[in-house]
């Protein structure tokens, strides 16, 4: 995922689905970081990413 911060990782076999991600993507964005959530098919989890580059990627690091 060239470019891209990963915040935070979630098991897409969750019993909630992607809402544990959307929530903490959407704290996120509260706080000021352009987060949102991907599928990473490969490893079958959700993830909450920031695009690299500029305030956010040094926000989250």
């Amino acid at each position: 995922m060239n470019g891209r911060t990963v915040l935070e990782r979630f098991p897409a076999g969750g019993p909630r689905g992607s809402w544990p991600a959307e929530e903490f993507a959407h704290a996120r964005r509260r706080e000021g970081l352009p987060a949102e959530v991907v599928m990473d098919l490969a490893s079958d989890m959700f993830l909450v990413v920031v695009r690299g580059g500029g305030k956010a990627a040094d926000a989250a690091a």
